[in-house]
């Protein structure tokens, strides 16, 4: 009788301990980013992915990259746009000029994409040095006049299995 309350007891206190550790050890992992020279926050899903400073003629790019070996880059741009221009129009205009710049073009598709920043999400691949390459943009509506771009590059194997993380940073991408 004691034994079967002690085993009780005891799976109580572990699903208890379980249920209060866990789901700090899963948040440990997010981590969020942002520098006094950007105007955006980005929240970083997991801690693969690092920072890159790459250096440019008139200042410092911030880059992010998961995974050493043949990585997923993220590059995060913003875009003055006229008074008008949405997300799609930016998209459109994109999509036209990859299909005739591109060897090896492929368009996957196009969607609509609600997340703090509403725009659209574009999805292609195209060869390069004979490895096929694949490339995921979100076009971010801030304002009337600025449009970001959130944009994965690497390998379509990778890529595809980093969609609920791209999905979840782009998702969360806000404004300061």
């Amino acid at each position: 009788m004691t034994y079967c309350l002690s085993l009780r007891l005891l799976i109580i206190s572990l699903i208890f301990i379980f249920l209060v550790l866990l789901p700090s050890a899963a948040q440990g992992q997010q981590r969020s980013y942002t520098n006094r020279n950007l105007d955006y926050v980005l929240d970083l899903p997991s801690a693969k992915w690092s920072v890159i400073k790459v250096p440019g003629v008139a200042h410092v790019s911030t880059e992010f990259r998961y995974g050493e070996k043949s990585p997923v880059h993220l590059r995060i741009r913003r875009e003055f746009v006229d008074d008008g221009v949405s997300a799609a129009d930016l998209l459109q205009r994109k999509q036209r000029f990859d299909r005739v710049s591109l060897r090896g073009y492929v368009k996957s598709k196009v969607e609509l994409f609600e997340g703090r920043l509403s725009g659209a999400k574009y999805a292609y691949e195209y060869v390069t040095a004979g490895k096929p390459t694949a490339v995921l943009i979100y076009y971010l509506q801030a304002n009337n006049r600025f449009i970001y771009r959130v944009e994965f590059v690497g390998p379509p194997h990778k890529l595809q299995a980093l969609v609920e993380q791209t999905d979840f940073i782009a998702r969360n991408f806000r404004m300061k």
